[in-house]
């Protein structure tokens, strides 16, 4: 069966990098464990909360691999202890968020049972730049384009 690729149009260049997150993103576990929740704080600050009631801070491990955020958990069944019943499992996971560029972790804590994880998002510089535009034979027109703008300008040398 052939792949049909988003981003096959010729009007796309330099997308394969975010193609490949896009696939990543879509063979990521489907287990719903443990529940999340992102947070918009201010301009530029996020924060994902996990649910990880049970687990202490050794248990748990936050890290970023290749603009992923994972946070994996792993708990050790305690043998010395004898169940009547068990309705309550220790059980691992792992969990990975896929970040855009720039994307800095900024830390992480532990609180109540909520592993909450502060992310900075740095706001987007406005670049830019003028194009010349060259005569074929290499002689210089003396127009440019503001990129911006899509205007264009004299320029009064050659």
């Amino acid at each position: 069966m052939t792949r049909l690729s988003l981003f096959n149009s010729p009007l796309m260049l330099g997308f394969e990098q975010f193609e490949r997150q896009l696939d990543r993103i879509a063979k990521a576990s489907t287990d719903g464990y443990p529940p999340y929740n992102i947070e918009q704080l201010g301009e530029d600050g996020l924060r994902i909360t996990l649910a990880v009631a049970g687990f202490t801070e050794e248990e748990l491990q936050v890290l970023v691999e290749d603009n992923q955020l994972i946070v994996r958990g792993r708990q050790e069944d305690d043998q010395s202890r004898v169940y009547l019943h068990r309705g309550i499992a220790s059980r691992q996971f792992r969990r990975a968020f896929v970040l855009a560029d720039g994307i800095e972790v900024t830390g992480a804590q532990l609180d109540n049972g909520l592993l909450s994880v502060e992310l900075r998002r740095p706001l987007p510089n406005a670049r830019v730049r003028t194009i010349e535009i060259n005569r074929t034979g290499g002689q210089r027109q003396g127009k440019g384009i503001d990129v911006t703008t899509g205007s264009t300008s004299e320029d009064s040398g050659s």
